[in-house]
């Protein structure tokens, strides 16, 4: 997507779509299903790697923001992606 800067006449990449990938400020629930529901086999490894229900929503987010986005995010994920589909990873009925 491309952003024309008023004023300035120039024409400029969307901050989602650069080297350096930010969090879109308005994420549809379907994105949300699409890009950060765990899977099953997601599901059963970061269970066994982690040993509470705090460390699983971290791991989950942090698994699922990287494979989003290419790197790890700082820590301002926005309230949507926390409460989203990888807050109740055992409602999730996604597939690899």
């Amino acid at each position: 997507m491309l952003t024309v800067v008023w004023g300035l006449g120039w024409v400029v990449t969307s901050i989602e779509r650069t080297a350096y990938p930010r969090f879109k400020r308005l994420i549809t629930a379907h994105e949300l299903y699409l890009f950060f529901s765990p899977t099953r086999d997601e599901l059963a490894w970061a269970s066994d790697a982690t040993d509470c229900d705090e460390h699983l929503l971290a791991l989950l987010l942090m698994l699922k923001s990287y494979q989003r986005m290419g790197c790890f995010p700082k820590l301002d994920v926005p309230e949507m992606v926390v409460t989203g589909p990888a807050s109740r990873p055992s409602t999730s009925t996604s597939t690899p």
